[in-house]
Parts: structure tokens; C-alpha cells; sequence
């Protein structure tokens, strides 16, 4: 539990800290995705209950989804205007 805490907070101090660097600010938000997983993972152990495993598979394939769609739209706007920085 204190793992999956100290990566949320390591993702929030990532997003907080790069607000100029998109790339990182998604790469922030994995973390707490994944953060998140992993404190599900870890209390649907401690219960003994399946349907945590279920919703933890749930959570990774959303967060993949998000990564997808937020590079692609990076990849489009990239081309639209030559640079990704947010503050221009």
C-alpha cells in the first residue's frame, strides 16, 4: 500500500511540476493510473475477491487507450504547428 501511495504521489508531483511538457504530464498520469491499479491488485488479494483482478485489467487498458488517444492528438497538433509546448 505504501508503494502504490509514494508512485500516486510521484505522479502528482510529475504533472504538477512539467506543466510545459506535454509528453511528461501523460507519462504523469500513467503513473497514477497505474498506481491506482496496483492498490487495487493489492486489496483484491488481501480479500480474496476476483472481481478486483477484473476491474485492475479494466484500469490498464483504459490507461493504454488514454496514452493512444493523447499521442495521437500530439502527433496531429505536432504537424499542425511544428512544436508541442504548451506555452508558446
Amino acid at each position: 500500500m505504501n508503494l502504490s501511495i509514494l508512485l500516486f504521489l510521484i505522479g502528482i508531483l510529475g504533472f504538477i511540476l512539467n506543466r510545459k511538457n506535454i509528453i511528461l504530464m501523460i507519462i504523469a498520469i500513467e503513473i497514477m493510473l497505474l498506481a491506482v491499479t496496483l492498490l487495487v491488485l493489492i486489496s483484491s488479494f488481501g480479500f480474496d475477491d476476483n472481481i478486483g483482478q477484473t476491474f485492475s485489467i479494466y484500469i490498464i487498458s483504459i490507461a493504454g487507450a488514454e496514452s493512444v488517444i493523447g499521442l495521437s492528438i500530439l502527433v496531429a497538433f505536432y504537424r499542425l504547428r511544428g512544436n508541442i509546448s504548451i506555452r508558446s
